[in-house]
């Protein structure tokens, strides 16, 4: 007679091996660029623009296109992932996102640069959520704290240094090197990608299964709403035919989303685990979070040259005392994490992070670098 077992997983180590740890490292440093060209080109607008022939108002599509691409794909990314498997789906969209990347220096009008700078945000996207999901499946939990600070780095530190970097390399090379930034970081990722992620089977009968009105009416819906929220402001908001009806588009199409998610079987985004309080309410905290950090990084640049006439590189070093100090901060992190509640520890950041706002809360148009140093350090703080 034959008996059957059913085996149990293996229990994960207490240390990651070395090999892990490369992986770990390289989705890290692809979640690093991505978040980082993010705000590479804020500093340097003036100039992508006269390189492209193009004005001030139309340049803000550069950053625009990048976002919407982003934000489109990053729900989509766990179902993709699956279907492709991770290793595939990743290492693709990190050459398509170094691809993408070095034709964007190639670019001759601003068409080109948005519709470039769009699948550019489209691959990005894809690392961010991917190196999430990597350390927290690959780490054991007593090693996480240190993958979370690196993953820190990347969502905090890269969106402030890249000001910084991108202000330096356009004053001294020229506004192309902004995009070539990424060819050899790239590479290295690549490379520690391909020797250390396991090879997975694909699973394409799952694309039968794929929520794809869903999808359809989640990407136009979000592409709308991004569109809304960075040009309403110079647009006058809804004294804009066109914003009046962007709007409409995206609030049309997400309510279709919202309808069609909480009704299918297999919803492409599960709006479901919002039901549990603790989830929800840490996700209502890191959109607010978000807000309060993406809004304070990309607007200083923004005054800073428009208003101060600041060059590129003077901004980048405005912004280097909001990013510089988390290098060392966000180390100690994982030291701090085993001595202190991190209930305690995040709430702290928050009214660190809260008080270095305030401090910016008596602007005028004669705020200049040196009135912004204590509230860009308390900041980083934060």
């Amino acid at each position: 007679m034959s008996q059957t077992a059913t085996l149990a997983p293996a229990p994960m180590p207490d240390k990651a091996s070395a090999r892990v740890w490369i992986a770990v490292m390289g989705t890290m440093l692809g979640a690093f660029m991505a978040v980082l060209n993010i705000q590479i080109t804020n500093s340097s607008l003036a100039n992508i623009e006269g390189g492209i022939g193009t004005g001030a108002d139309n340049g803000a599509w550069i950053s625009t296109a990048y976002l919407i691409g982003e934000i489109i794909v990053i729900p989509l990314t766990d179902y993709l992932s699956r279907v492709f498997s991770f290793r595939l789906f990743l290492m693709v969209n990190a050459a398509l996102f170094l691809t993408f990347s070095a034709a964007c220096a190639f670019a001759h009008n601003l068409s080109q640069m948005i519709v470039l700078r769009g699948f550019q945000g489209f691959c990005g996207g894809v690392m961010i959520p991917m190196a999430f999901t990597y350390t927290l499946t690959k780490l054991p939990k007593t090693q996480q704290p240190v993958g979370m600070a690196m993953f820190a780095l990347t969502a905090t530190f890269a969106p402030a240094i890249g000001p910084t970097i991108g202000g330096y390399l356009t004053e001294n090379y020229g506004w192309q090197y902004i995009f070539f930034i990424n060819l050899v970081p790239g590479a290295a990722m690549l490379t520690a990608l391909f020797f250390t992620l396991d090879r997975e089977p694909m699973n394409l009968p799952l694309l039968k299964e794929g929520d794809w009105l869903g999808i359809g009416t989640m990407a136009i819906g979000l592409a709308a709403l991004q569109t809304v929220l960075e040009e309403g402001n110079k647009n006058d908001w809804f004294g804009s035919p066109f914003i009046t009806r962007t709007a409409l588009v995206a609030a049309v199409f997400l309510t279709l989303f919202l309808i069609i998610e909480f009704n299918v079987k297999k919803p492409a985004v599960n709006l479901r685990v919002l039901a549990d309080r603790n989830f929800a309410l840490g996700t209502v905290a890191n959109v607010m979070v978000g807000f309060a950090l993406y809004g304070s990084v990309f607007i200083l640049p923004q005054y800073l040259g428009q208003v101060q006439g600041y060059n590129s590189e003077q901004i980048g070093s405005v912004m280097a005392w909001v990013g510089l100090p988390q290098l060392i901060l966000i180390p100690l992190v994982p030291m701090l994490l085993k001595r202190v509640d991190a209930r305690f520890v995040v709430f702290a950041g928050l009214v660190i992070f809260a008080i270095s706002c305030f401090m910016n809360t008596h602007m005028s148009v004669d705020y200049a670098g040196d009135q912004l140093f204590w509230p860009n350090i308390v900041r980083a703080i934060g």
